[in-house]
């Protein structure tokens, strides 16, 4: 069983991307002997080279859960109008 929780401190790195929200988590593995050691979850970050109508191709790093959002919003450009800025970060307000 796995005990996580939310950070509320600014995931510094977010700031560089699109991370849809997606911050560092801190929690502890709990193996069968119930002895708890700390540890902490990073976001599934890729590099991509994505298209946008408007800025033409932009190299990124973007979480898989941004890429599904941007996937379902149909677009780099409605991505970044639709999302709320809490989601952003500075990369994404910037673009915006």
């Amino acid at each position: 069983a796995l005990n996580v929780k939310a950070v509320s401190q600014p995931f510094m790195r977010a700031q560089e991307g699109l991370f849809h929200g997606k911050t560092k988590r801190y929690g502890n593995n709990v193996p069968h002997s119930m002895q708890k050691t700390r540890r902490t979850w990073l976001p599934n970050i890729r590099s991509k080279t994505m298209h946008s109508e408007s800025l033409g191709l932009m190299k990124l790093k973007i979480t898989t859960t941004a890429m599904r959002a941007v996937k379902k919003m149909g677009g780099l450009d409605d991505y970044v109008l639709r999302t709320p800025t809490r989601k952003l970060g500075q990369l994404g307000i910037g673009l915006r």
